[in-house]
């Protein structure tokens, strides 16, 4: 922690201290009386169903894809609803910032993607690109704009940054009660604790309980295996997967005998950005495989993300 402090410099510690302060600090430009609408989970899909295979009588699970699209969809048009009934009843409309340094694609495409769903339902966004080369007094800087912008109710910093930059710091910046990834220490370590609500949950870790939750899978009693463990989505889908009062088991480098473990496991979430990483003789027959990992790939017939 002193070498941390250190680190920081004059204008470092002053900006620190102040996120330290109590949440709900900075000034919205929505009224605290703004209550969002709350609708119940929408099941799409009545799960798997057992199916007898051949003349053997052996019973097996149907293979069925879970898809986030329609669930999106769901999502999408239920906030651009409400966004509409606040736009009518305030005047205002929700503000979202987002940072990105350097050129990573998949960092692009990822900025891409949220610009294009905060269009389709309403929300105010905007956007500061920073070179490679940025220093962390410039980003602290540009995060802080952001977090005294009574206009700005979310901020999020685009993750990798380079290497030179420490996210842990960036991150502590952040407001957290404008920390929409869910990121900061206040909101992690809440997300980590019984009888504590996190003010935001990391996205990812978010929609993968969303799509369970939708499809019916049941999770309570249930063994989960989270392959990595990454803040943005591997740590976050543990502690919600315990939430829901699963047993969770964690695997890394490190871990020893993987298909070992999967072969036990319910679920499975993957999220290291390896393709094919899960092997399909590994699974239990009946397995819920949940693919949270992306990888930027080129070749000559394909240019995009590939999956785990």
């Amino acid at each position: 922690m002193v070498g941390f402090w250190h680190r920081l410099g004059t204008k470092g510690k002053a900006l620190y201290s102040a996120t330290l302060s109590p949440p709900f600090s900075s000034p919205l430009n929505l009224p605290h009386i703004w209550v969002p609408t709350q609708t119940p989970h929408r099941p799409l899909s009545s799960g798997f169903h057992p199916v007898k295979t051949g003349a053997t009588g052996q019973t097996q699970s149907a293979a069925e894809i879970m898809s986030g699209k329609p669930i999106a969809k769901d999502i999408k048009l239920r906030v651009a609803a409400e966004i509409s009934r606040m736009k009518a009843a305030i005047g205002r409309l929700p503000g979202l910032a987002m940072v990105l340094v350097g050129y990573r694609e998949d960092s692009h495409a990822y900025v891409h993607i949220k610009l294009k769903a905060c269009n389709e339902v309403g929300i105010e966004t905007s956007i500061v690109q920073l070179p490679q080369d940025c220093t962390q007094d410039r980003l602290i800087d540009v995060v802080s704009s952001f977090n005294s912008n009574p206009s700005v109710h979310g901020i999020i910093v685009q993750l990798p940054l380079p290497q030179h930059l420490d996210e842990e710091t960036i991150i502590n910046f952040v407001s957290p009660e404008k920390d929409v990834d869910g990121f900061h220490p206040l909101n992690m370590g809440n997300l980590a604790l019984r009888g504590r609500e996190p003010l935001f949950i990391p996205c990812a870790p978010k929609a993968c309980i969303e799509l369970l939750l939708r499809y019916r899978v049941e999770i309570i009693g249930k063994n989960a295996v989270v392959i990595g463990r990454s803040k943005i989505a591997g740590l976050s889908t543990s502690l919600l997967l315990q939430r829901h009062h699963a047993t969770v088991s964690t695997l890394h480098s490190f871990t020893n005998n993987p298909e070992q473990i999967i072969r036990r496991a319910d679920i499975v979430v993957s999220d290291v950005g390896i393709p094919n990483i899960v092997r399909c003789d590994w699974l239990m027959p009946g397995a819920v495989v949940v693919d949270m990992g992306t990888n930027s790939v080129k070749k000559s017939t394909f240019e995009g993300l590939m999956v785990d």
